[in-house]
């Protein structure tokens, strides 16, 4: 005989959001070495796209406009994350869940547009001089530095999340937050140095 389902205020407004029975039946080890391998995965393939080859002979247009994308993607998921940081403060579970998988959404069409970019049109060489160029060099280290660190710790942020181990989840998104916001930030930075002094 089933238990009887009981219904209350506060469990309607704040519903348990998506898990996963297979993350909850995954040993954190088990996830963080996967985690590990699928970053490291990602990262090799950027660094193959960036470093592998030059500039195609011929870019279509279409392709001068992805930079720009891609700084219109990172500033939509720096503003979806500090939504979703104000909705897990106010308690919104819901609405914290689905305003940061949609910034996670927006984190993976950059990345998708930043692979094209550099697949077709190769690095872009920054002209300024001066005090700017020390300062723009020292946002893109920690911006692509920064980058290698957070691509795992959102995975782990997810993992934690969907299996429903919400005190590790909270732990470890302390580290995630603010590190995915900079990364965000600082890629429309970089856009807008390079815009200018490109």
């Amino acid at each position: 005989m089933r238990a009887p389902v009981v219904y209350n205020a506060r469990a309607m407004a704040n519903p348990i959001p998506i898990q996963f029975a297979a993350l909850r039946n995954t040993s954190p080890k088990t996830a963080t070495l996967v985690i590990l391998a699928v970053s490291a995965a990602v990262l090799v393939l950027l660094l193959g796209v960036i470093y592998g080859h030059g500039r195609a002979a011929e870019i279509p247009i279409w392709v001068s406009w992805l930079p720009a994308w891609n700084a219109l993607f990172n500033g939509t998921s720096a503003v979806l994350l500090v939504l979703a940081y104000r909705a897990i403060l106010r308690r919104d579970v819901l609405s914290h869940m689905r305003l940061v998988l949609a910034s996670l959404g927006s984190s993976a069409l950059f990345l998708v547009s930043y692979i094209v970019y550099h697949a077709v049109h190769g690095d872009t060489k920054f002209g300024g001089q001066g005090i700017v160029r020390p300062v723009y060099f020292f946002i893109l280290i920690t911006h692509i530095g920064l980058s290698a660190v957070v691509l795992p710790l959102i995975f782990s942020s997810l993992f934690f999340s969907l299996s429903g181990r919400f005190p590790s989840h909270k732990a470890i998104s302390r580290y995630t937050l603010p590190i995915w916001l900079y990364v965000s930030i600082t890629g429309v930075l970089v856009f807008v140095f390079l815009r200018v002094y490109g």
